[in-house]
């Protein structure tokens, strides 16, 4: 990438007025300090163990292996972190730059809610006011991820434009940002945006996989044969992805939310669907019209620009897993393995599982299981029983 431009490629840059250029530009010089400043990463890095929770393991799911009958599914569980996902990572870091830079003020957007929740515990932790946008649809289905976030101290903001869904909350965080530059720091929570978000997102989820690539090493003796991860805006994914890049051995796989069937048009398969174009100031896989998953975390219309530039150039394969195949792989861990995902998580679990039994026993899989399923219950049980 290069550091000037901010670009993967062709994907990526800064496609935003000269006001947001500004508040962008001190961001990317914060964020390089701040990587470069030894008291800073310490302090990281102590929160992450003492705070957060981390390492946490790269789990053997053997049940799960064994009926299916194929090659090993590892599961690296973000889903064991503080606030049930991998979104606290990227939370922490954030926070404490925008603590570093002076910031009072944190605001984000939030789709299935756990980043929201992350980034209000944050806020709580550092004694920030918080602001979370949120669309109307998604504090619908996510409720207690909702209460959750104001029993933390953060006001929560319905969006009621367009869909109402993760599109418009980061409309609304962004035209936030401009109008309140002076105090606020936008606290973005998957690998999109303008520069310098992307690259600043991917550093601070790629604990996830420098923990991976550790742990199979002193669990196997070698790399895995192939990563599989959840793909809506992609953090959690480019967070085990990139520690790998080097590794041409190891295959990477992006699952996007597939919805409805791809024929359907009710889907959220950005790279798989979509043609390159601006959102939100950077250039990437767009899709057009309404957006649709029964996992609200992947419901976006566009993909992080490193995806895209790893899709172009074949590093990694992105495929789709529709709401029902995902439903199979919730339920599935849940009896076989005693362990909820999240449904975000839940697509890389289907997925995982379906090349388990097209493989054999030699071989290797590590499954990104981004987040508990906590936060799924009741928008399932409402499912279920309205049927």
């Amino acid at each position: 990438m290069k550091k000037d431009k901010g670009f993967f490629g062709q994907f990526g840059g800064a496609y935003v007025g000269e006001e947001l250029k500004d508040v962008l530009k001190e961001l990317e010089e914060a964020f390089y300090r701040a990587m470069e400043d030894e008291e800073f990463l310490n302090e990281m890095d102590s929160y992450l163990k003492d705070y957060v929770g981390r390492e946490n393991p790269l789990y053997l799911a053997k049940g799960l292996t064994e009926e299916l009958g194929g090659a090993k599914i590892y599961l690296k569980r973000e889903d064991l972190n503080h606030t049930g996902a991998h979104k606290i990572n990227n939370a922490l870091g954030q926070g404490l730059l925008a603590r570093k830079m002076g910031k009072s003020r944190i605001i984000a957007e939030t789709g299935a809610g756990q980043h929201g929740v992350a980034t209000a515990t944050i806020a709580a932790l550092f004694g920030m006011d918080c602001t979370i946008y949120m669309g109307e649809e998604d504090t619908k289905r996510q409720e207690l991820n909702v209460f959750r976030m104001e029993i933390l101290g953060a006001k929560v903001v319905p969006v009621k434009d367009g869909n109402r869904t993760l599109k418009e909350a980061v409309d609304k965080a962004l035209e936030d940002y401009v109008k309140n530059k002076e105090d606020t720091f936008y606290l973005l929570g998957s690998a999109v945006g303008p520069y310098p978000f992307p690259l600043m997102v991917r550093t601070f989820q790629s604990v996830i996989g420098r923990e991976a690539r550790r742990q199979i090493l002193e669990k196997e003796g070698r790399l895995a044969d192939y990563l599989v991860a959840c793909v809506g805006g992609g953090s959690n994914a480019i967070g085990l992805f990139s520690p790998f890049y080097e590794d041409k051995e190891v295959k990477m796989i992006g699952v996007e939310p597939g919805g409805k069937g791809l024929d359907t048009k009710k889907h959220a398969a950005s790279i798989s669907e979509g043609k390159v174009d601006i959102i939100h100031g950077f250039k990437t896989y767009v899709l057009e019209g309404e957006t649709h998953s029964i996992a609200a975390g992947l419901d976006y219309p566009g993909v992080g620009p490193e995806h895209s530039y790893y899709n172009d150039t074949k590093r990694a394969e992105y495929t789709t897993v529709t709401d029902g195949e995902a439903l199979e792989g919730f339920f599935k861990l849940s009896k076989v393995e005693g362990i909820i995902p999240a449904l975000e998580s839940a697509h890389a679990v289907a997925y995982g599982m379906k090349l388990a039994k097209e493989l054999k026993r030699d071989k290797i899989i590590i499954v990104n299981l981004s987040g508990r399923g906590d936060k799924d219950v009741a928008q399932l049980f409402s499912s279920f029983n309205s049927q």
